[in-house]
């Protein structure tokens, strides 16, 4: 068909991605047609995409071409002598500090694409956000099924919080560190349904309780100003397989609901629960996302994280490839830099 041979002109700008998921959450990675990306660091990589680039993140993560619960990864060279590659990540506000999901996804991508050599029979060293990550592709029955990696080191930096909020009451509430903050909350005393049911309801109360949080409590990491902030809030409630541990439902970003089970959040669990000898080394616990599919985390050694005690976390999660697109921006376009709804 005439249709499929259009070509769009020199002139737009063209981005190509490939497409997966995450226990259901997007993962849209951008691997051709972006600038050089300068820096020293991932943070300070980040910072010059953000600064001179931010247009490429609205028109690949908003609408026409994405949507208010999009989220995506950039791939970088390394920036340590011994890294395979760098990485990090966008979503509807701005730029996470870590993402779980994403690793995840990126050591299967590794691994079927040929993005790192020999990637199924060695750890792979990526440089992120908040640290080095160590990832390897998940291997079941012969197949690449998603990855396993060691998260930066987690830990608890408030406990048995409470503050006052209009129209929902005292929330009770931890936060904890898993390459981002979050704020965690129980469901139960808060009516929440841990499910589609309460999709809006969830939302509104994840960024009403972020906000009071952010504005009664500190945010402060022990290295680096620019992971200092409350990325989200994630609710808690039982699981509804009888062999997991819990449910997780993420609310991060500007409203975004994480689709699988968070894998910087299930990190930070972990820490919580390792605080309060729940979970000791070498335990593994299975926790459920919104949809019901699932994250195992472990807590693999106990280490000291500036002034905090900590763990150092192992997630695995399976992930799958959706697809690949071209997106073509026309410069006469004037929705060519999105629009968004929440």
């Amino acid at each position: 068909m005439k249709l499929l041979d259009f070509e769009p002109p020199a002139h737009w700008l063209r981005i190509r991605t490939i497409e997966m998921h995450t226990g259901g959450e997007p993962l849209r990675v951008l691997v051709d047609g972006l600038p050089e990306i300068p820096g020293d660091t991932i943070l300070a990589k980040r910072r010059w995409f953000r600064d001179h680039c931010d247009h490429l993140r609205r028109g690949t993560m908003f609408e026409p071409r994405g949507h208010a619960d999009m989220y995506g990864a950039i791939i970088t060279e390394s920036v340590t002598p011994d890294g395979d590659f760098g990485v990090f990540f966008l979503h509807n506000e701005g730029y996470s500090t870590m993402c779980g999901h994403a690793t995840i996804a990126l050591a299967k991508l590794a691994a079927e694409t040929g993005l790192v050599k020999d990637a199924v029979n060695r750890d792979l060293r990526i440089d992120a956000p908040p640290g080095r990550l160590l990832a390897r592709p998940l291997i079941e029955n012969g197949r690449v099924t998603g990855g396993t990696f060691h998260n930066v080191p987690s830990f608890v930096l408030a406990s048995d919080q409470s503050v006052d909020i209009p129209d929902i009451g005292r929330v009770r509430f931890d936060i904890a560190y898993g390459g981002a903050f979050y704020a965690f909350c129980e469901a139960e005393p808060l009516d929440l349904n841990l499910d589609g049911s309460d999709y809006e309801r969830l939302i509104r109360y994840g960024k009403e309780i972020k906000h009071a949080v952010m504005t009664s409590c500190e945010i402060k990491h022990p290295f680096e100003d620019d992971l200092s902030f409350l990325y989200g809030v994630i609710f808690i409630g039982p699981a509804r397989g009888t062999a997991h541990h819990s449910r997780n439902v993420c609310v991060f970003a500007d409203g975004e609901v994480d689709r699988s089970a968070t894998g910087s959040g299930v990190s930070a669990r972990a820490a919580i629960h390792h605080a309060r000898d729940e979970l000791v080394v070498g335990e593994t616990i299975t926790v459920e996302s919104i949809l019901g599919t699932t994250m195992d985390v472990r807590v693999i050694e106990k280490v000291t994280y500036g002034p905090h005690a900590a763990i150092v976390p192992e997630v695995s999660g399976h992930a799958y490839f959706t697809g690949r697109h071209e997106f073509w921006f026309d410069p006469d376009d004037p929705l060519r830099e999105g629009f968004i709804f929440r």
